[in-house]
């Protein structure tokens, strides 16, 4: 948008445009960004509704699942007379209503390699909210092939973890870096239940961390995972290495 920001989008958005490191440029930036959020459950509802509300222009939502009751608890987006409809349908209401300045597209299928082609060539920044590793590495590929930042996170229990991956870079490293294919414990929520607010910690990060890398702010976690313990409170930051032998990024 090549115009100036009209007095309602100054209101709405004055208290990030009042940081010094956001301002009305920063505000544009925000409001001309296209992000893909894969998956509308624990992770993808806080993201999506801080996105929108900080002003994301486009939000572009994936998703092939229906509400359920035991969603409820944490997927904070859909409320009890969503049961039943698509997850995808009942966020894009969410979030137009939460804020009708921005675009939502939605993507009511379920993802692989010829359709995350399409959807992620048009975006700015991926986001991954999915709860198995074949679709986060079947993300990760698509993202490093494309050259786009995706900015992972998972939840179970009362721990969580947020990294930015941008294996397309010369020294950093993707998601494949940190978890081989091989060998991988399958560890969702599902089958291990989750405390409905660590999710909405880990996705209000990870919603953070989108604004960071459209903003180029502060510590955007790129070669760094963020390990989080909500029993603990404990935040710690691991250093992750560009694997030499990655059969994606090298």
């Amino acid at each position: 948008r090549d115009r100036f920001m009209e007095d309602q989008e100054l209101l709405r958005y004055s208290k990030q445009i009042m940081l010094p490191q956001v301002d009305v440029e920063g505000q544009q930036k925000i409001m001309d960004s296209t992000v893909l959020i894969i998956g509308m459950g624990g992770l993808g509802s806080p993201t999506a509704l801080y996105l929108a509300a900080a002003g994301v222009g486009h939000i572009v939502i994936a998703d092939f699942d229906q509400v359920e009751l035991s969603n409820l608890q944490r997927q904070i987006i859909h409320q009890t007379k969503d049961i039943g409809d698509d997850k995808v349908n009942s966020a894009k209401n969410k979030l137009t209503e939460l804020n009708p300045e921005i675009k939502v597209t939605i993507a009511n299928e379920l993802i692989h390699t010829d359709n995350l082609n399409e959807l992620i060539k048009g975006v700015d920044i991926v986001l991954d909210g999915t709860d198995n590793f074949e679709s986060r590495f079947e993300i990760n590929k698509v993202c490093v092939e494309n050259r786009k930042p995706l900015i992972s996170a998972a939840v179970v229990r009362f721990e969580g973890q947020v990294s930015v991956f941008e294996g397309h870079q010369k020294n950093l490293p993707c998601y494949q870096c940190l978890y081989s294919v091989e060998g991988e414990e399958n560890e969702s929520c599902i089958e291990n239940g989750v405390l409905a607010p660590v999710a909405g910690l880990i996705g209000t990060i990870q919603a953070l961390q989108a604004i960071k890398v459209i903003l180029n702010l502060g510590d955007q976690l790129s070669g760094s995972l963020l390990l989080v313990d909500a029993l603990d409170l404990s935040f710690r930051k691991v250093k992750i290495g560009k694997d030499p032998k990655c059969p994606i990024c090298n």
